[in-house]
C-alpha cells in the first residue's frame, strides 16, 4: 500500500525544521508559520476549516488560523503537522493528503529556489509521479475549469489526458508533478511547456487555475 502522503508530510516537516517559521512560500502572503497553521487547522479544526473552500466562511478560518500560528510555539506546530491527522481521518490520509502535502512541500522548497536559495526542484520517484498523474486526471476538470481554450495534459511516460475539450487547443507538457503544480495555479514555479496557437497559449498562461 502506498504511503506517499506520509512521506511528503515528513519531508515537509523536515524542511519546516530546517528553514524556520519565517521562510517564504509560494502561497501568496504566507510564511512557513502560516502554512503550518493552515495544515493543523485543516486536519484538527474541522469546525473552523470551512473557509478553505467557502469564501463566506473565510473570515473565521483566517482568525482561527492566525490564532494557531501566534499561540503555538514553532516546534510544537511542526510536531502537530508531523503527527498526522486524528485517528478518525487516518484511513483517508492517502486520498486526502497526497496532493495537499506534495504541493505544500513544493511551496516551501521552490520558494527558496526562486529567491536564490535551496536546491533545484527534486526528481520524484516514478511511483509518486504515477500517483500524482492519477489524481491530476481526476481533478483536472475542476482545477482547469477556467481554461479559455481546449486543454490537453501530456506527461511523457505516463499518458495524455484531455482536460477540457474545445478549439483552439493547447497542449501542456511536463512531468505529472510539474503539471499538477501548474494546474493548481503555481504556474511560475512549474516546469511546463505549452504548445498551440499563440493567442490561445497566451490566454491559457493568464487564466486563473486551481480549486
Amino acid at each position: 500500500m502506498a504511503h506517499h502522503a506520509q512521506l511528503e508530510r515528513q519531508a515537509l516537516c523536515d524542511l519546516f525544521t530546517e528553514v524556520g517559521p519565517e521562510a517564504p512560500t509560494l502561497c501568496e502572503g504566507w510564511r512557513t508559520a502560516d502554512l503550518a497553521a493552515h495544515l493543523v487547522l485543516r486536519e484538527r479544526r474541522p469546525d473552523a476549516a470551512g473557509g478553505i473552500l467557502i469564501r463566506a466562511l473565510a473570515g473565521r478560518t483566517d482568525r482561527v488560523q492566525r490564532r494557531i500560528r501566534d499561540t503555538t510555539p514553532w516546534p510544537e506546530l511542526v510536531a502537530l503537522v508531523r503527527g498526522g491527522p486524528p485517528a478518525l481521518l487516518r484511513p483517508f490520509d492517502e486520498l486526502m493528503n497526497t496532493v495537499e502535502y506534495f504541493l505544500h512541500h513544493e511551496d516551501v522548497a521552490r520558494a527558496g529556489v526562486e529567491q536564490g536559495g535551496g536546491a533545484e526542484p527534486r526528481v520524484l520517484e516514478p511511483a509518486l509521479e504515477q500517483a500524482l498523474w492519477g489524481r491530476l486526471r481526476s481533478m483536472s476538470r475542476l482545477m482547469l475549469r477556467r481554461a479559455p481554450a481546449g486543454l490537453v495534459l501530456e506527461a511523457p511516460g505516463y499518458g495524455r489526458h484531455v482536460a477540457r475539450r474545445g478549439s483552439p487547443e493547447v497542449t501542456a507538457s511536463g512531468a505529472p508533478g510539474e503539471l499538477l503544480l501548474w494546474a493548481s495555479g503555481r504556474k511560475q514555479a512549474a516546469r511546463v511547456t505549452l504548445q498551440g496557437p499563440a493567442e490561445a497559449v497566451a490566454a491559457v498562461e493568464q487564466a486563473p487555475f486551481g480549486l
